[in-house]
């Protein structure tokens, strides 16, 4: 019996914050958004229809002063998300227009197309178009 990883918590300030931007400019799928009781509620982000490659995000409000402190550094620094695209330079724009900070001018990789950009929050995450691989 095989494990696979389900979600990835991201910190965020707001529950409808982190939607704006992980459905609005990155495009997103809302996959789930419950009210817990509370204030609280589980908010589910993922890949297009859901059933995209990749993982999902489980965005989490901060709730002490903890978590508001791990709000954009939840990885120290470093790139700790990666949303791969099939048109670079179109999601490149959209993202821009939406308002997301580049880092970088893109480069060529071995693996790709790839630049850093900022959340909104602080985190830093690769927009990636995948280099296709000859069979």
């Amino acid at each position: 019996m095989g494990v696979s990883l389900a979600l990835t918590t991201l910190v965020v300030p707001d529950y409808d914050a982190g939607i704006a931007f992980c459905v609005g400019a990155l495009g997103f799928d809302l996959i789930e958004d419950t009210d817990m009781g509370a204030g609280k509620r589980w908010v589910v982000v993922g890949g297009i229809d859901g059933a995209k490659e990749g993982g999902r995000l489980l965005l989490a409000k901060a709730a002490n002063d903890a978590q508001n402190a791990a709000i954009g550094n939840q990885t120290g620094g470093r790139v700790g998300f990666f949303a791969h695209t099939d048109d670079f330079a179109a999601t490149q724009a959209r993202l821009i227009d939406a308002g997301v900070q580049f880092h970088e001018q893109p480069r060529h990789e071995p693996y790709g197309t790839v630049a850093v950009f900022s959340d909104p929050f602080g985190n830093r995450w690769d927009l990636i178009e995948p280099k296709v691989m000859s069979q």
